[in-house]
């Protein structure tokens, strides 16, 4: 490999890097409430609201029926009007975030999920209210699934921002694209493949990890 497309390869892992780390945290800002607010809102949950239940979840389950590919056109406009241009690194971290946060909710919510009812009952017996409760009993008892949830979403977003190459987003997928496909660099291809399976490991263990330090019935 040439030293320009060496420093191409740089530049593509930090563009990579700055669209999964920022899609990333947006969609774990706005997708653990979303999870929090499933759960609250559920029969049964603490600030019961079928009606609110089923309407945010048509929403989520709308944005996440949409085919990556196909959402990253259709917010165009959007993505426009947010940054001022549709295509580079910014452009690609608004339909990416969208992307992730519903996907992100869902995961949050079957973690949240699988908290003991019992010590739900027990913190309102004890005169606990519902912040109390998410902030004492909800959020703590999940955080090891939370944070497994968050592992997953950051793997998934790495492979969703190589395919927003296809359309001029940068990073690797773009740097595959243009120059492994259409110029027939074969090492530029390896490289970036390479790349890709070192970041998803890397994420991935360190998630582990994590999770792991958290886990109480370890």
């Amino acid at each position: 490999m040439s030293p320009i497309l060496f420093e191409l390869l740089l530049r593509s892992i930090w563009e990579t890097v700055l669209m999964t780390a920022a899609s990333g945290l947006i969609s774990l800002v706005f997708g653990l409430p979303l999870g929090l607010a499933l759960i609250a809102t559920e029969r049964g949950g603490i600030a019961e609201s079928p009606w609110v239940n089923r309407a945010l979840g048509a929403v989520i389950n709308g944005f996440r029926s949409v085919p990556f590919i196909i959402l990253l056109v259709a917010l165009i406009p959007v993505t426009r009007l947010i940054v001022g241009t549709s295509i580079g690194t910014w452009a690609a971290i608004v339909p990416l975030s969208i992307a992730a946060t519903p996907y992100y909710a869902r995961i949050a919510e079957v973690s949240l999920r699988e908290v003991d009812h019992g010590l739900i009952e027990a913190a309102r017996a004890m005169g606990g209210n519902r912040w109390t409760i998410i902030r004492e009993v909800l959020v703590p008892e999940a955080l090891p699934g939370i944070v497994a949830g968050f592992t997953v979403t950051l793997v998934t977003l790495i492979g969703a921002s190589a395919m927003a190459g296809a359309i001029g987003a940068g990073g690797l997928g773009d740097l595959a694209i243009r120059y492994g496909y259409q110029r027939f660099e074969t090492s530029v291809m390896i490289a970036v493949v390479i790349v890709l399976i070192i970041l998803v490991c890397g994420v991935q263990w360190a998630g582990d990890r994590l999770v792991a330090r958290l886990d109480r019935r370890g």
